[in-house]
């Protein structure tokens, strides 16, 4: 079973890198990106999108990198408190048995 979801995702990582490289191959006219005060930038309009998708990507990470860094501190903290103030061992409820004794 473990052997056939793995060829399954193989299979499917396959037919996204080939639906992509016939996208990419179809698609090799330049394009012309206007910017401001009638600066251009021409490419291949693949290379256009990967740019943009790139530059989206990193804003994403960019934007949140602060909340990875407040995460991580209050998880530093609360493990820091933890060992400073270790509280005694606390049993887990045990559910009844269902089927009687």
């Amino acid at each position: 079973m473990k052997s056939f979801v793995r060829l399954l995702q193989w299979i499917l990582k396959a037919a996204v890198f080939f639906v992509l490289l016939v996208f990419a191959l179809n698609n090799r006219e330049d394009v012309a990106v206007h910017f401001v005060w009638g600066l251009q930038w021409q490419a291949p309009l693949v290379l256009v999108l990967l740019s943009v998708f790139a530059l989206g990507v990193a804003v994403g990470v960019m934007g949140m990198v602060p909340r990875w860094w407040r995460q991580r501190r209050l998880a530093k903290k609360a493990q820091a408190t933890a060992v400073a103030t270790p509280e005694k061992a606390v049993n887990p409820p045990v559910a009844p048995d269902m089927y009687g004794p």
